[in-house]
């Protein structure tokens, strides 16, 4: 369940995409784009303060793998599909019909949008509480599944030990503006696709494409 915002306003805004602007479905005047950029700062600082105290004796290194697993899309998406923000967001009917609202990389940045927008309503504390009732229980899981090992890496390593040379990515797919773009990466192992992933980055979606490879790899 979100928390009850003193400023109710600064919710709609973090769950109204930039398509529904165009549209007037939501009373904000502009998109979540801004508060997502906040949230993605806040997100770091409050899971990087809690890894730091629960861990006093690991090295940066792995406190920034333990970081990365957090708060990767998949890990914020899962989140945001329990707190039923697909559902909850301001979208227009094109961008719902394309599935908009199960869209992991929209509901990761939807998810950093309302912690951007509970920053400013109450605080880090508050932040802290939220994270904590809500996506800090998930690295129990990650942990015990080392979830955390970084994908390519790993799909590396299970590609050569079978004999094969390292995959091979290749951006497929860029949509968006040039200050909010997103990419979709292909991984090819031994000349067959074995995953897509979008991201923000290249290296995002390198990643995320590594990850679902992984799977059907291994199977």
């Amino acid at each position: 369940m979100l928390p009850t915002f003193r400023q109710p306003q600064l919710l709609v805004t973090a769950l109204t995409h930039r398509s529904a602007l165009n549209e007037h479905i939501s009373s904000s005047v502009e998109s979540n784009e801004r508060f997502e950029f906040l949230g993605d700062a806040v997100l770091e600082l409050a899971t990087t303060q809690f890894l730091f105290d629960r861990f006093p004796d690991e090295p940066e290194g792995s406190l920034t793998a333990y970081r990365s697993a957090l708060v990767r899309t998949t890990t914020l998406a899962q989140v945001a599909s329990t707190l039923n923000l697909g559902q909850r967001l301001y979208m227009s009917k094109g961008e719902e019909a394309s599935g908009g609202r199960d869209n992991p990389s929209l509901l990761a940045d939807t998810f950093e949008a309302v912690i951007g927008a509970l920053f400013l309503d109450q605080g880090l504390e508050a932040v802290r509480e939220f994270l904590t009732e809500h996506l800090f229980p998930l690295f129990e899981e990650i942990q015990a599944q080392r979830l955390y090992k970084d994908p390519k890496s790993e799909l590396q390593e299970v590609v050569q030990a079978k004999g094969f040379a390292a995959p091979a990515y290749e951006v497929v797919g860029e949509q968006g503006p040039d200050h909010d773009k997103e990419f979709t990466v292909e991984v090819q192992i031994d000349g067959r696709a074995y995953g897509r992933g979008t991201g923000k980055s290249k290296q995002q979606a390198q990643q995320a494409a590594a990850d679902q490879a992984l799977k059907q790899f291994s199977a």
